[in-house]
C-alpha cells in the first residue's frame, strides 16, 4: 500500500480484516469485501475479503467509481446500495446481474468517517431465493455501524501516521476465508519439568477430558486420563526434553469422564525451549493433537461405494476416495491441488466451471450428468458451504435423449486453452456497457472507466482514422502530453500506433528499452508500458486504443488474449457510436429548422423558449411551440406529436402550419383547436397530437385557453400564488372529427408568468404525473430569477442535469409586461 509503513500496514490490514469479518459473522452472509479509493480517486480497489475468494465473485479487483456497480454506487452516493435477491439485482444493476448470474442477495454501505469523508464501501453477499427480503432492517443498521466505525478507525488511523487512506492496485488484498468445521484440535502446553507444573490452554484440558477450571496442573492427574500402557511413554517425554530432543509421541486418551476401556489416539509433540530461553533444560513445551474426526471422516469416506471428493472455494481439489479417482480415471497426483476443468479434457467445458461457481456464490446445491470418454456417463451432486464444495459422483444410465458417442477423433493438443469464466465475464461486463453506450463520447467513458481500472493503466488514448490519418478522439490521464506524437500521422507511418492498425494485431510493449529497440526516436515520456490495441470493424480500420502504465507492466498471455478481444467489441461500439453521431447531427439540425428560429417580439409580453431533445434514439420527435402575434394580442402554442420518426416530425410542422393558417383568419381559440383537429385527421397519418393554445392581450388582465389532452400550463400570479390552470380538457387531436374544444377564461394580471411545456418535462415511467407537475409548480413558485431566460433555465435545471431523457422536452415561458422581471 503506497506511503504504509510496514507497521503501518499490518495495523490497517488488522481493521480491515476484523471489519469484514464482523460483518459476515453478524449476518447471515457467507462472504464479504472492503474496497478503498484508489489514489486518483477514479477507482475502488478491493483492500479486504471474508470467506469465497475474489476470484469467485466475479469482475475486476479495481471497479471505476462511476460504474454502476453497487460497491461503487455506494461509495459515490454514500447511500447504503440492498438488493434482496438475484430478481431484483438484474432489474436494478443489469451488468452485476450479467457478470454474476447467479442467485444471491448483497448489500453495500459506504465507509466514511463521522465528518462524512468517504474512504470506500462494504459489501456482503448471501445465498438469496426467489421472493427473499434480504438483510433486516437491524442487520442493514448494524452494517451501516460497521462501516461507520471502519470510517473513523481509519481516519484516526490516517491523522495518527500520516498514511493515505487509499489503495494501491498492485496491493494484494487481506483474505480471511471461511472458517471450515474443526476436523484436527490442538491443545498447548508448558511443562515445567522442575516443579512437575503443567501450564495448558483449554483446548488440551477438552482433549484429555478435564475440567479447565479445576484441572490441577499435575502430570499424574493427566497421566490418569491415559492407557495404562501410555503411562511411562508420557514420563519418557519429559526425559527426551531434558536432554534436548523433540519428542513425538502417539497417546491413548480415555473417552468420556468415568471408567471404562475407550480410548481414542492422540499425538503429542514437544520439544525444549531454544538456548537463549530461560526455560532451556528446565521446560517441555509443545502441542498435542486430536486428529480422530479427521481420520475418522477419511476412513468413512474411503469406505463408500460411491465417489466422494471436496473442493476448495476456488475450486482446487482438496481430497478425492479411491472410488471418485476410479470414476474420473486419474490419481490423486493429478488432481490435488488442481482443478478438475485445467487437468481433465472432458472437463474443461467451462459450464463445469460455471456450475461450481455456481454453487459457492448462491449456495445451493444442484446435480448434472456428463460422460466420460469414450461413454462411461457419469451423476454429479454438488453439495456447497462457504469453505468449499464436497461431490458426490456414481456411475449413471445414458440418458435417453442422448445419441451413443462416436468413435473417438485423434488426440490433439489445442493450440490455446478454453477461455475461463473470469475471462469471459470482463468481456460479458464492457459489452453489456457498451449496449447501453450511443454516442462516441459515451462509449469513449465507457472504456476507459472499465478498462483502466481492470488493468491498471493510468493513461488511454483513442485515435480515429479521418482522411488517412490518425486523429485524437479520447484521452484520460494525468500525462496531457501522452502520444501527442501520433495527431495527424499518416496510416502508413511505421510508428506503433499505426503498424498495429494496418496489421491488425495488437501490440504490447512492456519497457521503455523495448520500445526504442523497436521504434528508435521515437518519444518515450513518462510512460513505462504500453498496450495498442487493433480497432477494426467488419474488416475497416476504425482506428487505435492505446493504454499507458506508469510503472513496468507485464502481460500475461490471459491480458494480452483479454484485450484483444475487448478490441474487437470497442471498434463495433465505436463504429456505431459515430454512425449515430453523425446521423443525429443531420435529424436534430432538421428538427431545429422546424422550430421557430426566434421568437417574435410583442409588446406588454415577453417570451421565451427552451427545446431538450431525448437522450434515447436518434429519431426526432414532434414537440413543438409558437408564438403568434395577433392584430391587439398574441397567441402562445405548445404542442406534441406521439412518436419519435421523422412522420412525427413532418406531422408536427404541418400542424404548426396549420394553427397560423387558422389563426391568420381571426378564428377564435375553440375553433383553432377544432380546425387543427379536422386537418390532422385529413392527413391520414394515424398519429395522435396534443396541443395547448392560449390567446392572450397585452392590455387585459385574462386570457383564454383551450386544451386538446395536453398537460395544464402553470400560472404564477404576482403575489407567488401559483397554480396549474383548470382548462376545459378536450380531446386529443387526431381522434374524432367532430370534436370541439370549449375555451376557458383564465386570469392573468399584469405581473403574472405562465409556463407552458410538454409532456416529457413531468412524465418519467413509474412515476404519477399529477405529482410531478405539482413538483414543477413547486419549482415555478419558488423559482428565484433575475430575468425569464434565468427561470426558464431554473425550470429545466434537472433535466439538464439526467443522463436519461426518454422524451423531448419543449417549454415556453411567458410574462405579463407590467412589473417586468427584466427591463
Amino acid at each position: 500500500m503506497r506511503g504504509l509503513t510496514a507497521g503501518g500496514a499490518v495495523e490497517r490490514e488488522d481493521m480491515l480484516a476484523a471489519a469484514v469479518m464482523e460483518a459476515v459473522q453478524g449476518t447471515d452472509a457467507y462472504a464479504g469485501s472492503v474496497f478503498l479509493r484508489s489514489r486518483d480517486r477514479r477507482s475502488i480497489v478491493l483492500a479486504a475479503t471474508c470467506g469465497v475468494p475474489p476470484s469467485l465473485l466475479g469482475g475486476w479487483r479495481l471497479i471505476a467509481a462511476g460504474s454502476p456497480i453497487p460497491v461503487a454506487v455506494a461509495y459515490t452516493s454514500g447511500h447504503t446500495v440492498h438488493l434482496a435477491s438475484a430478481e431484483e439485482t438484474m432489474r436494478r444493476y443489469p451488468q452485476l446481474a450479467m457478470a454474476l448470474p447467479y442467485a444471491f442477495g448483497s448489500c453495500s454501505v459506504p465507509v466514511r468517517d463521522g465528518g462524512g469523508e468517504l474512504f470506500g464501501s462494504l459489501a456482503i453477499v448471501w445465498p438469496a431465493s426467489p421472493g427473499s427480503e434480504g438483510l433486516s432492517r437491524a442487520q442493514r443498521r448494524r452494517l451501516r455501524n460497521i462501516a461507520c466505525r471502519l470510517g473513523d478507525c481509519l481516519a484516526e488511523f490516517g491523522a495518527r501516521t500520516g498514511d493515505p487512506i487509499e489503495c494501491d492496485p498492485g496491493t494484494p488484498p487481506v483474505e480471511t476465508p471461511a472458517y471450515p468445521a474443526a476436523a484436527v484440535q490442538v491443545g498447548l502446553f508448558d511443562w515445567n519439568l522442575g516443579s512437575g507444573v503443567l501450564s495448558v490452554d483449554d483446548t488440551f484440558c477438552a482433549i484429555f477430558g478435564l475440567d479447565p477450571g479445576v484441572f490441577d496442573g499435575r502430570p499424574d492427574t493427566l497421566a490418569a486420563r491415559l492407557h495404562p500402557g501410555d503411562r511411562a511413554t508420557f514420563r519418557a517425554c519429559a526425559r527426551e526434553a531434558a536432554e534436548g530432543r523433540i519428542t513425538a509421541r502417539r497417546l491413548r486418551v480415555r473417552h468420556g469422564s468415568g471408567g471404562g476401556d475407550r480410548y481414542g489416539t492422540v499425538e503429542l509433540w514437544g520439544r525444549a525451549p531454544e538456548a537463549d530461553d530461560p526455560r532451556a533444560a528446565t521446560h517441555l513445551v509443545g502441542a498435542v493433537l486430536d486428529a480422530r474426526a479427521g481420520t475418522a471422516a477419511v476412513a468413512a469416506a474411503e469406505r463408500l461405494r460411491d465417489g466422494l471428493f471436496s473442493l476448495a472455494p476456488d475450486g482446487r481439489v482438496t481430497y478425492a476416495n479411491r472410488r471418485a479417482l476410479h470414476l474420473l480415471d486419474v490419481s490423486a497426483d493429478e488432481v490435488l491441488d488442481q482443478c478438475l476443468w485445467d487437468v481433465l479434457p472432458w472437463l474443461s467445458d467451462p459450464s463445469i466451471e460455471y456450475r461450481h461457481r455456481s454453487a459457492m456464490i448462491s449456495q445451493a446445491p444442484s446435480s448434472f450428468l456428463l460422460s466420460r470418454p469414450p461413454d462411461q456417463w457419469l451423476a454429479f451432486s454438488l453439495h456447497p458451504q462457504p469453505d468449499g464444495v464436497t461431490c458426490r459422483v456414481t456411475p449413471a444410465a445414458r440418458p435417453s435423449s442422448a445419441a451413443p458417442a462416436p468413435a473417438p477423433p485423434p488426440v490433439s493438443v489445442p493450440a490455446t486453452a478454453p477461455a475461463r469464466l473470469g475471462a469471459m465475464y470482463h468481456v460479458l461486463q464492457l459489452s453489456s456497457a457498451l449496449t447501453e453506450a450511443v454516442t462516441t463520447r459515451e462509449v469513449c467513458e465507457v472504456v476507459s472507466d472499465q478498462l483502466l481500472p481492470a488493468f491498471g493503466g493510468q493513461q488511454m488514448a483513442i485515435y480515429v482514422v479521418r482522411n488517412k490519418a490518425m486523429h485524437l478522439l479520447h484521452h484520460t490521464g494525468h500525462h496531457e502530453a501522452f502520444l501527442d506524437w501520433l495527431q495527424g500521422v499518416p496510416l502508413h507511418a511505421r510508428l506503433p500506433g499505426t503498424e498495429t492498425l494496418t496489421s491488425g494485431a495488437p501490440l504490447f510493449i512492456e519497457s521503455q528499452r523495448d520500445l526504442v529497440r523497436g521504434y528508435p526516436g521515437i518519444p518515450t515520456g513518462q510512460v513505462s508500458s504500453w498496450a495498442y490495441l487493433p480497432l477494426i470493424a467488419s474488416g475497416r480500420p476504425v482506428g487505435t486504443c492505446v493504454l499507458g502504465f506508469d510503472d513496468p507492466h507485464h502481460f500475461t498471455e490471459k491480458d494480452r488474449g483479454l484485450l484483444t478481444a475487448l478490441a474487437g467489441l470497442i471498434a463495433q461500439a465505436l463504429e456505431r457510436a459515430r454512425l449515430y453521431d453523425s446521423e443525429f447531427a443531420v435529424a436534430h439540425g432538421l428538427q431545429q429548422t422546424l422550430l421557430p428560429h426566434r421568437l417574435p417580439k410583442v409588446p406588454g409580453i415577453r417570451t421565451v423558449a427552451r427545446y431538450l431533445p431525448a437522450t434515447s434514439g436518434m429519431d426526432i420527435g414532434g414537440d413543438w411551440y409558437d408564438v403568434i402575434p395577433t392584430g391587439d394580442g398574441v397567441c402562445l402554442v405548445i404542442g406534441d406529436v406521439e412518436g419519435h420518426s421523422i412522420a412525427a416530425a413532418a406531422t408536427m410542422a404541418q400542424l404548426r402550419s396549420a394553427v397560423r393558417a387558422f389563426v391568420a383568419v381571426g378564428h377564435a381559440p375553440g375553433d383553432v383547436m377544432a380546425g387543427v383537429n379536422r386537418t390532422l385527421i385529413e392527413l391520414d397519418s394515424d398519429l395522435l397530437a396534443s396541443c395547448c393554445y392560449l390567446y392572450l392581450q397585452p392590455h387585459r388582465d385574462h386570457a383564454y385557453g383551450v386544451t386538446a389532452g395536453h398537460p395544464a400550463p402553470l400560472l404564477r400570479l404576482p403575489d407567488g400564488t401559483t397554480t396549474a390552470l383548470d382548462l376545459n380538457i378536450g380531446p386529443v387531436l387526431g381522434v374524432d372529427h367532430e370534436s370541439t374544444y370549449i375555451p376557458t377564461r383564465i386570469a392573468f394580471p399584469p405581473g403574472s408568468v405562465l409556463a407552458l411545456y410538454t409532456d416529457g418535462l413531468v412524465e418519467k415511467p413509474g412515476a404519477d404525473i399529477g405529482m410531478a407537475i405539482d413538483r414543477l409548480r413547486v419549482s415555478l413558485a419558488h423559482a428565484r430569477a433575475d430575468s425569464l431566460d434565468e427561470l426558464a433555465d431554473r425550470l429545466l435545471h434537472h433535466a439538464r442535469g439526467s443522463s436519461y431523457r426518454a422524451d423531448d422536452i419543449a417549454l415556453l415561458v411567458t410574462e405579463h409586461g407590467s412589473n417586468p422581471m427584466e427591463p
